[in-house]
């Protein structure tokens, strides 16, 4: 494993005792990760923080500190497409994939090469988005090895607010069809850092907000643009399967979904009915946050954190 170099600046700081590389997927993917010992002791395990789409590692390191700081362990990665890891298309700033068991391969790789080896175990997943609808996805083949997940703004279901989602995936697949994967289908070709704050759905913190922009105008390179129809094709079929009630008596490990209550990327009422219908499974929102509850405002982004510090160590809550 070689290793990775990760964006070290002023403003937003590499936490100390990183370790840094990459692994390689059995269809040839190189997947950027890092991980960091706890900061407090005992050790309560590992957390992997599984970001969304267009995320990457550097824009998590907050997160990381406070994860370190309350005992865990923390390993994190890249997916294929985004970030460090192994881009897809020619033109590697469109967010694409093809099926989302690619991503979930991603997952089992850092779970087999670097988690099971060098991590402590017992195992825990924190995910935001998309990273939270792979987690869900590929929740029964880590029944054995992840305890317990907590799932913020999990994307099961996309927002109802200018197309319904039938529509979307009809019109997605269609594009798919005729062999316009690699459209762009929304956002375009700007990254997130192009567009002023007050324009954003992502998070009310200007703060955390203009970090974030920052870190993409200073590495571009890390940045993605809009999903293609591809990747919005696959989203919608990998929402399909974790929303089949067949699929439901597959899933066994305790699972908190936390909805942000301002959310105007992903559907709440979606949320809302997969954690009454889980067996395993419970939902709660954070009234008044928007998507990216991780980078909101103390005021919601400590009520995540209680959330997850209270299920995650073995409460009563989804057992």
């Amino acid at each position: 494993m070689r290793e990775a170099k990760l964006l070290d600046t002023e403003y937003n700081p590499v936490p100390e005792g990183c370790k840094s590389g990459y692994v390689t997927t059995p269809d040839g993917m190189d997947i950027r990760y890092a991980n960091w010992k706890s900061l407090s002791y005992p050790v309560k395990g590992t957390v992997l923080l599984l970001h969304g789409r267009a995320e990457f590692i550097e824009k998590m390191f907050e997160i990381v500190t406070d994860l370190r700081k309350n005992g865990f362990d923390v390993l994190t990665f890249d997916w294929r497409g985004q970030g460090g890891s192994s881009r897809l298309l020619e033109d590697s700033r469109r967010g694409y994939i093809d099926n989302f068991d690619q991503y979930a391969l991603d997952l089992e790789t850092i779970m087999d090469d670097v988690a099971l080896p060098d991590c402590k175990a017992p195992f825990y997943v924190f995910a935001h988005s998309s990273g939270a609808l792979v987690a869900l996805n590929a929740a029964p083949q880590f029944a054995n090895r992840i305890r317990r997940m907590v799932l913020a703004s999990p994307f099961v279901g996309l927002s109802e607010s200018r197309i319904s989602p039938g529509a979307m995936k009809a019109f997605a697949g269609t594009l798919c069809a005729i062999g316009l994967g690699e459209m762009y289908v929304a956002g375009g070709g700007a990254a997130n850092a192009n567009k002023p704050f007050s324009a954003n759905i992502l998070t009310s913190d200007t703060t955390r907000y203009e970090r974030n922009a920052k870190l993409i105008m200073e590495r571009e390179s890390l940045s993605i643009a809009g999903p293609t129809a591809s990747w919005l094709f696959a989203a919608c079929r990998a929402i399909d399967q974790v929303n089949d009630p067949d699929f439901h008596s597959q899933i066994t490990t305790p699972i908190l979904m936390v909805s942000a209550g301002n959310d105007q990327v992903v559907s709440n009422r979606a949320i809302e009915d997969l954690g009454r219908r889980l067996r395993s499974g419970s939902a709660t929102c954070i009234n008044g946050a928007k998507h990216e509850i991780m980078h909101e405002r103390n005021v919601f982004r400590e009520q995540l954190l209680a959330a997850f510090y209270s299920f995650i160590p073995g409460s009563e809550l989804g057992t």
